[in-house]
């Protein structure tokens, strides 16, 4: 379908853009910066960026479901556990590709508008973040497949997700009272793997876990979520 190419380049463009003008924020303000982190301008648009991604997720498996091209597929492919396995790992790879591609350019025209303050990808710690990064956004693309099969509706699983991930990643994750349950969802988890928030042990910007952690934490969701759509599947009718 058009609109899931349209996302696709909404995904690279967005976090391109927006990494590019946060380098040149951080450039500018450069004398006022604390804990001034190079890698981040080529991160933190990633953020916002992998909403692309999630609408892709979404679509892939719920413009099936509005059209009614689900029954069509599922009398051609009638074991539902090899359409869904199928469905699912086409969309990662896609979504793979994508993110590699995206989180490698933000990152090199991020560090191009820092010009003088800027790091390398070779710098040390740098390979492990960009690599955090490109996991998170493929993870996050599956899981918003699992959610979209469940769901069965790409509109109420965009009005589920996209709220959900742009608010926990633009400031309520950080807030004390919600901080001990909401560092536990996988856009949170995504911060720790991008190495984006603070030391484990900083009560107001910390997790209380490591990148490993992160990880795991994000495996969990993404296999709940295909466990869930998966039983969906199999258990109504198309």
């Amino acid at each position: 379908m058009r609109s899931t190419t349209w996302t696709l380049a909404l995904t690279f463009v967005l976090s391109a853009g927006l990494g590019t003008l946060v380098a040149l924020s951080l450039r500018a303000n450069i004398d006022r910066a604390v804990n001034f982190d190079p890698a981040f301008a080529g991160l933190y648009s990633l953020t916002l960026g992998q909403l692309g991604l999630v609408v892709f997720g979404v679509l892939l498996v719920g413009s099936e479901y509005s059209s009614g091209t689900i029954r069509t597929s599922l009398a051609a492919v009638p074991r539902r556990g090899v359409f869904f396995s199928g469905k699912v790992l086409a969309g990662a790879l896609v979504a793979l590709v994508v993110a590699a591609a995206t989180v490698i350019v933000t990152f090199v025209v991020a560090q191009t508008a820092l010009g003088p303050y800027r790091t390398t990808m070779g710098a040390d710690g740098i390979p492990a973040r960009l690599g955090g990064a490109c996991v998170y956004l493929t993870l996050i693309c599956v899981f918003s497949m699992g959610v979209a099969t469940m769901l069965r509706s790409s509109a109420v699983s965009l009005g589920i997700l996209l709220p959900l991930l742009f608010l926990g990643s633009q400031g309520l994750g950080n807030v004390p009272a919600l901080k001990s349950v909401l560092q536990y969802l996988p856009d949170q988890a995504g911060l720790v793997l991008m190495h984006l928030t603070g030391p484990q042990d900083d009560p107001r910007f910390g997790h209380g876990y490591g990148p490993w952690g992160a990880l795991m934490i994000l495996l969990a969701w993404t296999a709940a979520s295909l466990l869930g759509g998966y039983l969906t599947l199999c258990r109504r009718d198309a």
